[in-house]
């Protein structure tokens, strides 16, 4: 609604969560939540873009090594300025003044920054007083970038003071938002891609007095791919910067250096808590469980190099007592009909508590104590499994193959070092900066 960018805003929303990933059940809430708050505000405001632009912005396949080579720029400028502002917020982390105290502390080194600078430029371009960005949002900086106005000088002099105006712009925005000012970290980076865009364009037009080349194109570019990089949000930033535009003419630049740009910056993120993916989240970590389980069969993980302990449905007690004390590892005991089929199983749990009933044990046989038969088959998924075992409350399962012969045993220790394994490859930590 603010940025008059619905589409974009939508698909930001499921898409800076996570690094590699998108929060794909938020999509359709965001989309309408979108559409409800686009609606209300151009309702009452009426329909606008954020930047002013050209009639149109020629799509030039010849100017795309131009493009990437700009984005590679945008990359290490991004990462600059995340390097910076981690460095600004760890200085003030380690001052010894109340937290209170520390904004302030902030704001004057910006003013101590800023005010040479707007005196040079206001001198440069007969513009006294003016903050260009330095100071605020920093919009007005960005529109200068792409569309130029009167006092910005032409030539290399116009280069000089967009570059002087990205440099300053990336030192007063680490210094607000590391001392913990009220401030945000999306148009520092629009403005900062913008800036920076706009400068090569402008040189590249000098270099190659190509009069097709358009800066502002450039500009536009260098918001999109600063920001997709730096937010490993690629997909919704180009989208953000053509509604912002209000044109879709550079889709296809913003395609080739947003892609570059995610590449380029993948160990580093504007966003501390920005996860790898769905995986790492503690919100999807049981449904991760259950995905990875689900495809896991169990002839794949269960044991069958154990000898194991069976009884017969006629198995006295007192031998039942006896048989599990000479069985170290197994919990689960089967008891076979007369066909050598799976009649039931008796659980460890059951036999110590028959060896504590001295009276009940002489006068009991397996089938007894045997509970229904519990078991997996070969081609089961290890996730029915795991709910078989927990349902019976047994820490191990006889498998069974077609033939209802006992085969192997699944238990716990095999069910939890097969998920470690399937998602050995996934799980890994988020990289922040």
């Amino acid at each position: 609604a603010v940025f008059r960018t619905p589409l974009g805003a939508a698909l930001l929303a499921v898409e800076v969560m996570y690094r590699d990933d998108f929060e794909s059940d938020a999509l359709i809430p965001a989309v309408l939540a979108s559409v409800v708050s686009y609606s209300v505000v151009i309702a009452i405001f009426g329909e606008s873009t954020l930047f002013g632009r050209p009639a149109r912005y020629p799509f030039h396949p010849m100017q795309l090594p131009l493009f990437a080579l700009m984005s590679l720029l945008v990359a290490l400028l991004a990462a600059l300025f995340v390097r910076t502002l981690r460095g600004v917020e760890h200085h003030f982390e380690k001052l010894a003044i109340p937290a209170w105290t520390k904004p302030a502390l902030g704001g004057l080194a910006l003013g101590i920054l800023a005010t040479p600078i707007i005196m040079y430029i206001g001198h440069r371009t007969q513009t006294p007083g003016q903050g260009l960005g330095l100071l605020g949002g920093g919009y007005g900086a960005a529109q200068m970038a792409i569309s130029g106005v009167e006092r910005l000088p032409g030539g290399w002099q116009g280069i000089e003071i967009l570059l002087l105006l990205c440099g300053a712009k990336l030192v007063a925005s680490a210094l607000t938002i590391g001392s913990g000012g009220s401030a945000g970290d999306f148009a520092p980076s629009l403005v900062l891609g913008g800036l920076l865009g706009g400068a090569f364009g402008r040189a590249a037009q000098l270099l190659l007095h190509d009069p097709s080349i358009d800066p502002g194109a450039f500009a536009l570019v260098g918001m999109g791919t600063f920001f997709g990089g730096v937010a490993h949000a690629p997909l919704s930033a180009l989208i953000l910067v053509s509604e912002m535009a209000g044109s879709y003419d550079l889709l296809v630049p913003l395609m080739m250096t947003s892609g570059i740009a995610f590449v380029a910056l993948r160990r580093t993120s504007l966003y501390e808590a920005q996860l790898g993916a769905k995986h790492d989240s503690p919100v999807h970590r049981a449904s991760t469980l259950l995905g990875a389980l689900r495809v896991i069969r169990v002839r794949d993980v269960m044991v069958t190099d154990r000898p194991f302990v069976t009884f017969d449905l006629h198995t006295p007690g007192s031998e039942l007592i006896v048989r599990i004390d000479e069985q170290s590892w197994q919990d689960t005991f089967p008891v076979l009909g007369a066909d050598g089929k799976l009649a039931g199983v008796v659980s460890a749990d059951d036999l110590r508590s028959l060896a504590a009933s001295r009276e009940v044990a002489p006068v009991t046989v397996a089938a007894d104590l045997m509970r229904p038969p519990v078991f997996a088959l070969l081609d089961d998924d290890l996730r029915s499994a795991t709910a078989q075992m927990l349902q019976a409350e047994l820490r191990e399962l006889p498998v069974v193959n077609d033939a209802g012969q006992i085969v192997g045993f699944i238990d716990e220790m095999e069910t939890a070092k097969a998920y470690l394994e399937a998602t050995a490859t996934r799980a890994r930590p988020p990289t922040l900066s």
